[in-house]
């Protein structure tokens, strides 16, 4: 799989693999694990799917599902 970073992405991710002492193949693996395990909702925001406009309403609709999951 290829993926295309920015210069400041590939910098950002460079420097977080060297505080991490990973690969950045490591760390792209376990982001993409962990991204695909998330929850739609999830998803969406990490994704900035959602408008500004109702990103609190989201946001707060987000708390309250993984709340009533933790239950």
């Amino acid at each position: 799989m290829r993926i295309e970073l920015t210069p400041s992405a590939k910098d950002l991710l460079a420097d977080a693999c060297l505080r991490r002492g990973m690969t950045q193949v490591a760390l792209m693996s376990r982001l993409t694990e962990w991204f695909s395990r998330q929850d739609q909702l999830i998803q969406g925001a990490i994704l900035g799917h959602y408008p500004a406009s109702i990103e609190p309403d989201v946001a707060k609709l987000i708390l309250k599902k993984l709340i009533e999951n933790a239950k």
